[in-house]
């Protein structure tokens, strides 16, 4: 009876475990327990348990209280445990013996010391500027003439002047200046053109030429520098990744930068955008394109033989275009260039 029992027993875990593993595949050695420390993101911790790191909240799914996973701190042991049969992830809490599923509790410490799901210093400066605008866009905006001061490029505290402003539905304005354009590598549509942030600035008078002051610069100001209205779009915190919900496939197009091999925690710019289906905190595969070589043993000599692509990390979008987004490469397990390809895991 008692080895009839046992055998039922690691039946019944067996079919747990596999049933599970249709939703969320545990890596064959991940840790018992792991201990989170200050500079972890959820991301990074996911992935000592998970084949696929972004596959962590399927492990409390079925637990209705859950609606900011973030809320776990430095100091808190994450263990692999069992919830009904099932296996999951529990927490620790520094503060507490007792151990419970992995959903966030009230704590005594202040939120901004919680562990976030991805770095988010990484992404902060892309989340308003640059960004991806139509040629009419750019070309129509108000652009600068000439500056208040005589000198050939202006900074903080320098007035500006600026044709045409008349109408007073902004008080802020961001300085851009043509960047790079877009193109699909596969059928040469131009996607769009970056406008590179240089400033920001605040409107002063308005006219033609309007008087403005910039307030702070990331470079310097010029003459014909274009104007857009100051972005006052919501910013995401947390991010809840996954898969796009239909196949999507596109090319990396340029990277941030200026690196030259693209890493982890690059930012990338992707072929594909709102119009294909693209979300913010989907995640899409990195492949490295496979090279084509010349087979010098095939009876036609230096026949050329494209190798197959190979998967090279892993990425998520955080902000979408219409035709283009931005993604961060949350892992890269090969080189990636541009021109690789991002496509659904």
């Amino acid at each position: 009876m008692a080895s009839k029992a046992i055998i039922g027993f690691i039946l019944a875990l067996t079919f747990s475990l596999s049933s599970l593993a249709d939703i969320v595949k545990f890596n064959t050695s991940h840790p018992t327990s792991y201990v989170v420390v200050k500079g972890d993101t959820l991301w990074d911790i996911s992935a000592r348990f998970f084949q696929n790191p972004w596959e962590w909240p399927n492990v409390w799914e079925h637990n209705g209280q859950i609606k900011n996973p973030h809320l776990i701190y430095p100091g808190d042991v994450i263990s692999f445990c069992f919830v009904d049969g099932k296996p999951m992830l529990c927490v620790d809490h520094a503060s507490n013996d007792e151990q419970r599923e992995l959903y966030p509790h009230m704590r005594l410490s202040d939120e901004k010391d919680a562990i976030a799901m991805i770095p988010f210093e990484a992404i902060a400066p892309y989340l308003s500027s640059p960004k991806v605008v139509s040629k009419d866009e750019l070309v129509n905006s108000p652009y600068i003439i000439d500056f208040a001061s005589e000198h050939i490029v202006a900074g903080p505290g320098t007035d500006i002047f600026v044709r045409t402003i008349l109408q007073p539905d902004y008080l802020a304005y961001t300085t851009y200046r043509p960047g790079e354009t877009y193109i699909d590598p596969k059928t040469d549509e131009i996607l769009g053109y970056e406008a590179e942030y240089i400033g920001d600035n605040v409107m002063i008078s308005l006219g033609d030429p309007a008087t403005l002051r910039i307030t702070n610069t990331q470079r310097e100001v010029r003459r014909g520098d274009r104007l857009m209205p100051t972005s006052e779009q919501d910013v995401v915190f947390d991010y809840f990744p996954k898969p796009p919900a239909k196949f999507i496939q596109g090319s990396i197009i340029s990277v941030h930068n200026g690196v030259q091999e693209i890493g982890t925690y690059d930012i990338i710019v992707l072929s594909k955008g709102a119009r294909d289906g693209l979300e913010v905190a989907n995640i899409l595969t990195i492949m490295q394109r496979g090279k084509l070589i010349p087979d010098p043993f095939h009876v036609n000599k230096n026949e050329l033989v494209k190798l197959s692509d190979q998967k090279a990390g892993v990425a998520m979008v955080f902000r979408v275009f219409d035709k283009v987004s931005y993604a961060l490469v949350m892992n890269a397990t090969r080189n990636i260039s541009v021109f690789d390809l991002g496509a659904n895991t």
